[in-house]
């Protein structure tokens, strides 16, 4: 069974624009309550961090993390109390995109290596949550581009600057996710709990239960990546840096910088342009390639 950590209250974001008296629609966010599922080895260092849309704890020690130049990793898998009720090609999508992501984001700094390559960090993610996307209410709102017009009283007036527009705030939804990193000996050296739901602002709208945990997905990405790449709070206040040239050939389609990478496959052009007119992600993401371990 899953315990709960604590009740969720609005994020961040969604305070904010409700205290500068902005549309309610802006201050729609959806609820998901980080999880404790017991797939990590130990939770006892977890300390409470938070990031301007994320929920979250994290622990990690920094020396042995930056030590490290090998990882490992396991494919994601769901938490037995994962109550989403999603098909099996929803639950293959999402978890190999959590997957793709992580491999995207640590090869920044480590070489990733499959067995029978012995690793310095063995990683591994579980799915705790996740609250669905309501398809019907995704169909019946795809607002989500930005525009140059607005339309008044008095007709359709052209602005100087771009509009965006917002998504409808019912039906959004969201993910919860446990990771962590392990030396060879099984010991715990980084971990994070982590929950984010879509806000009616900045979520994509993709028509699928898993549309927004899936868009959630490379957020997740980044930020436990960063965690093991830095050996550092990704939530800390800092100057953000350019992704590398490597990361962002990746993300347009490009051969990852790490050739184990390839085992979770290539996104691209066509997904993002699936992405913004508000295709399913399985319709143009193919999962792992036959072989990546699921």
């Amino acid at each position: 069974m899953g315990l709960y950590l604590r009740a969720s209250r609005p994020k961040p974001t969604c305070r904010l624009a409700s205290l500068i008296g902005l549309l309610p629609l802006i201050s729609a966010c959806a609820t998901v309550p980080l999880a404790q599922t017991g797939s990590l080895s130990s939770y006892e260092r977890l300390a409470p961090t938070e990031g301007f849309f994320t929920d979250a704890r994290v622990t990690v020690d920094k020396q042995a993390i930056l030590a490290a130049k090998k990882a490992r990793i396991i494919p994601t898998s769901f938490a037995a109390s994962t109550k989403a009720s999603l098909s099996d090609a929803d639950r293959k999508v999402l978890a190999n995109a959590v997957d793709r992501a992580v491999c995207v984001g640590l090869s920044d700094r480590f070489q990733i290596v499959s067995p029978p390559q012995v690793a310095d960090l063995t990683v591994h993610v579980s799915i705790a949550g996740v609250v669905p996307t309501d398809e019907t209410a995704v169909a019946a709102s795809k607002v989500i581009s930005v525009g140059t017009s607005v339309v008044t009283a008095s007709g359709i007036v052209t602005t100087p600057i771009p509009i965006p527009s917002l998504r409808v705030p019912i039906g959004l939804g969201g993910i919860a996710l446990e990771a962590e990193a392990v030396d060879p000996g099984g010991n715990q050296m980084a971990a994070m709990l982590w929950a984010r739901g879509a806000n009616s602002f900045t979520g994509k709208a993709r028509v699928s239960p898993i549309g927004d945990a899936y868009e959630l997905a490379s957020a997740f990405g980044a930020d436990f990546s960063e965690l093991l790449v830095t050996g550092a709070d990704p939530f800390t206040l800092r100057l953000p840096s350019l992704p590398s040239m490597e990361k962002v050939a990746s993300l347009l389609g490009g051969a990852p910088k790490e050739a184990a990478c390839e085992a979770f496959g290539r996104l691209g052009i066509t997904d993002m342009l699936a992405g913004a007119i508000g295709l399913p992600p399985e319709w143009t993401d193919k999962g792992p390639q036959v072989g990546a371990g699921r």
